[in-house]
């Protein structure tokens, strides 16, 4: 037997002895749900949450999907039949007056600084977002806050009747899947709840993502652009820049960042056959001249471009709906790139500065102190978002730097999902010279049954482990082509030996990193912490917590550094599940 089954069958046997229900655990492998359908209105939360989760396409099935994709455009369609099921025409989303914003990277914090800003001026604002981090009611928020549990419950159950009522007894699909019902939700709760305006982010591309029914939006914006979601979208950065320019409309404005050439005329070209006009952001630093500059409620260099785009989004809402305050218009140069003209150059207004300054937005450029413990929590998972983080991580290490008598040590924690490249992804994080690299699958614990929130059909326990294992092999191997040959080769837990949360790691040799390997988020943060992280503190260290000399020899360092430096990155859902055991509050 293999090395990595043996320590794949060790997290298996883990799994299924956990306390919490072993049962689910093993359906969840199989990418089953273990909740049927309640058929009484009125349930709790996790409850419907739970029914939610029974949407998501269980991990075979999705494989099939992507290998016969059928026409793209018709599943549009279906996007408009279910809308019409719920009871809402794509006319009745023109209400709305939407802020339809997709990108690579950025996409999120560029909506969230828009939202900011505009919610600044007094507007009621609702945005659209995904994924979640800790609970899926923040993908639908009122006013920058996720709407409550009561409210998310009792609109979920509303949708999900009706579609039960209006579904085709010769469909077998009486149900859209889990981010079209999300979508379809968000739409009636904004609808309801009389919102001013709606900042939607896209889910996957945007020509045929579910959220580009819509049909007049106000405005449209593009974050910076590059490879990801590949298997659907497309190999090259001008196919992608393709399908990211199906959201634009006959007559409305349209936002760019910068982008490469290539995909900068794919978008041009987009908007020209439509007449779509488009408008190339200028820099921050365009925006700041002659004035004071631009605080950011968000780390990171890379997010002046987000700020950029929210500013000139939110600008031309309100501009569009005919608002005062605009800020006084500067002399613009013109724009010889592409022939693409300019976005007004203005010295933006005094709400503008307060909303990108109190902007918040979880789990990207977000930094926990917590006694000798600093958490940097950044869900960067292309390899352009990766270099940026990396910039950010070196930079605010070096922002707080102070002497100190004792050792400081930098731990790596990091997953990769989906179809992403995770040996390019661990080469650019090698230059931030961590002592440990540490890799676990996004699963708070290693059963989630007790909580519907975190719960994920789309991939089996195996696939994860198995790929987390794969990480750690690549980190090893990036490794030995920086440093000199090493005699040292992991050390294996055979059956018998005493149960380790730990599935496989190296000897720490000089110039390296150490790698550790852990079944679930929460294992691996104990073993990180150790118990020095005054808010989180679970009960006890599970046994054989330390049983491999690696994580013991490590646990010793832990315990005596005077500071402790965690990176977490690689992916959003990874960092949400950090975060909720570290901020308790977040699952409230």
């Amino acid at each position: 037997m293999s090395q990595a089954r043996r320590h794949l069958r060790v997290a298996l046997f883990l799994a299924a002895v956990s306390p919490r229900g072993a049962t689910t655990g093993v359906k969840a492998r199989r990418g089953l749900s273990a909740w049927p359908a309640p058929q009484e209105p009125g349930m709790e939360y996790q409850d419907a949450v739970r029914t939610l989760n029974t949407l998501q396409t269980n991990a075979g099935y999705l494989e099939q999907v992507k290998r016969q994709r059928g026409d793209p455009q018709t599943q549009l369609e279906a996007m408009k039949l279910y809308l019409a099921r719920s009871a809402l025409q794509v006319e009745d989303l023109d209400q709305l007056n939407i802020i339809h914003v997709t990108g690579t990277k950025g996409k999120g914090s560029t909506c969230a600084f828009t939202e900011r800003i505009l919610r600044s001026y007094g507007l009621k604002t609702g945005f659209f977002s995904s994924p979640h981090l800790v609970q899926v009611r923040e993908r639908i928020r009122i006013n920058g806050q996720p709407i409550s549990p009561e409210l998310f419950t009792k609109h979920f159950w509303h949708l999900y009747h009706r579609l039960e009522e209006t579904k085709d007894s010769n469909s077998c699909v009486s149900m859209p899947a889990y981010f079209r019902f999300l979508t379809l939700m968000a739409f009636h709760i904004f609808l309801q709840e009389k919102v001013d305006l709606a900042v939607v982010e896209v889910g996957i591309g945007g020509a045929y993502d579910c959220t580009n029914i819509i049909r007049k939006p106000v405005v449209c914006g593009i974050s910076s652009l590059g490879l990801d979601h590949t298997s659907l979208l497309g190999d090259t950065v001008e196919e992608i820049a393709w399908q990211k320019g199906g959201i634009f409309k006959h007559g409305v404005p349209a936002f760019t960042v910068l982008q490469p050439d290539g995909p900068l005329a794919v978008l041009q070209d987009r908007a020209q056959k439509i007449s779509c006009p488009l408008y190339l952001c200028p820099p921050l630093e365009a925006l700041e001249e002659g004035g004071p500059p631009l605080a950011l409620g968000l780390e990171g260099e890379h997010q002046r471009s987000n700020a950029a785009l929210a500013l000139q989004l939110a600008r031309c809402w309100l501009q569009q709906k005919n608002h005062q305050g605009l800020g006084e218009l500067k002399v613009s140069r013109p724009s010889v790139l592409w022939q693409m003209p300019l976005a007004p150059v203005f010295q933006p207004t005094s709400h503008m500065r307060h909303g990108l300054r109190d902007t918040e937005w979880l789990g990207r450029t977000q930094v926990l102190r917590r006694g000798p413990l600093t958490w940097y929590l950044d869900g960067a998972h292309t390899a352009s978002s990766v270099q940026a983080c990396v910039r950010w991580f070196r930079q605010a290490l070096l922002r707080g730097r102070v002497p100190r008598r004792g050792p400081e040590v930098r731990v790596l924690l990091f997953n990769s999902t989906g179809d992403r490249d995770p040996v390019a992804l661990l080469k650019l994080l090698q230059p931030c010279q961590f002592d440990y690299a540490v890799f676990c699958p996004n699963l708070t614990e290693v059963s989630s049954a007790g909580n519907a929130d975190q719960q994920n059909f789309m991939v089996t326990l195996d696939q994860v482990l198995l790929r987390c294992l794969a990480h750690q092999q690549h980190w090893n191997h990036l490794n030995e082509e920086h440093a000199s040959p090493n005699l040292w080769s992991p050390t294996s837990l055979e059956p018998g030996e005493p149960t380790s949360l730990l599935l496989a790691s190296h000897q720490p040799h000089t110039h390296s990193t150490s790698s550790l390997v852990f079944s679930c988020i929460s294992h691996a943060l104990q073993w990180i912490s150790q118990g020095r992280d005054p808010v989180f503190q679970p009960p006890s260290p599970p046994q054989g917590l330390l049983a491999h000399p690696v994580a013991g020899s490590g646990a010793s360092l832990l315990r005596d550094a005077v500071a402790i430096h965690v990176l977490v990155t690689g992916s959003l859902h990874l960092v949400g599940g950090v975060l909720k055991l570290l901020e308790p509050a977040l699952s409230q």
